[in-house]
């Protein structure tokens, strides 16, 4: 019996390999390396002697080289062949820009939508807090699926930390205002032993202070006689409406991006955003 030669076109469809689409490697774009699960977001390409590659950013800021090899990455679950931009399209213009940021300063994930929320949460002391973490760091918030509260002060804080009942998987982060030797507030922070609470702060009176002058046109915050509410000390000197919280709108609204702040409440917030995602993917 003569055997018969294999005829691909006879190959079930269910059998056949599917063809991968084409994906301009923009900048920002989050994809994951089929051989290693390398997982980050695209900085650039590169056309070399060997074929063309592309640059990955991790979320921890680390970057690996890969070809652009056929049906080597994955989008959003699915198989992609990665492509270099085309000359003068839109992500080759974006390319040439550089990948965009968010307010944070972290590399924008394309069509990235919010995690569902962790068990972990971050803590602040109050409402201007959390507006402002939202502000700058709201986009890697929703990333990584982490919720902020607000409190309305620490002096509760040990109880709050009970009733929450950290654990390896509900990790818990507290951002304190005025946290420096000897004050009340270090006091309050000091009774917090669970190795899986992070209490950090920074050392301004009120989380406006956290915003820099130079954000506002002023040269410096005002100094605010002992005795008297700080805030309101501040909305005088200044000359502003003696309302807190439409002063606080006004400086909210000069707040771009983390420029803006001030680098001790930068790098506390970014532990806190660490602490609390530890661990997870």
């Amino acid at each position: 019996m003569r055997s018969r030669s294999y005829d691909p076109d006879l190959t079930p469809p269910w059998k056949k390999q599917q063809p991968a689409p084409d994906v301009p490697a923009g900048p920002g774009l989050v994809v994951e390396e089929i051989t290693t699960g390398f997982c980050g977001a695209v900085i650039r390409t590169e056309k070399t002697a060997g074929g063309p590659t592309v640059t990955l950013e991790d979320r921890f800021g680390k970057h690996r080289v890969f070809p652009m090899e056929p049906r080597g990455f994955l989008l959003e679950g699915r198989t992609v062949t990665l492509v270099r931009p085309a000359p003068g399209g839109p992500a080759a213009a974006a390319a040439d820009a550089g990948p965009r940021r968010t307010a944070s300063g972290s590399i924008a994930v394309q069509g990235a939508t919010a995690r569902v929320a962790r068990a972990g949460r971050i803590y602040v002391e109050g409402r201007h807090d959390a507006e402002l973490v939202e502000k700058v760091w709201g986009d890697d918030l929703r990333i990584e699926g982490v919720v902020v509260e607000y409190l309305e002060g620490v002096d509760d804080l040990p109880a709050v930390v009970r009733d929450f009942a950290p654990g390896a998987d509900a990790r818990l982060g507290v951002l304190v205002d005025h946290l420096v030797p000897g004050s009340k507030e270090s006091r309050i922070a000091a009774e917090i032993t669970d190795e899986h609470v992070l209490v950090v702060g920074h050392p301004y009176i009120d989380v406006w202070e956290a915003v820099k002058p130079s954000a506002l046109g002023i040269d410096a915050w005002p100094r605010v006689p002992r005795g008297q509410d700080w805030k309101t000390g501040v909305c005088r000197a200044l000359g502003w409406e003696e309302n807190t919280g439409a002063a606080w709108q006004r400086i909210l609204s000069h707040v771009r991006d983390y420029r803006d702040l001030e680098p001790a409440l930068l790098g506390r917030v970014e532990q806190l955003i660490d602490h609390v995602t530890v661990g997870f993917s």
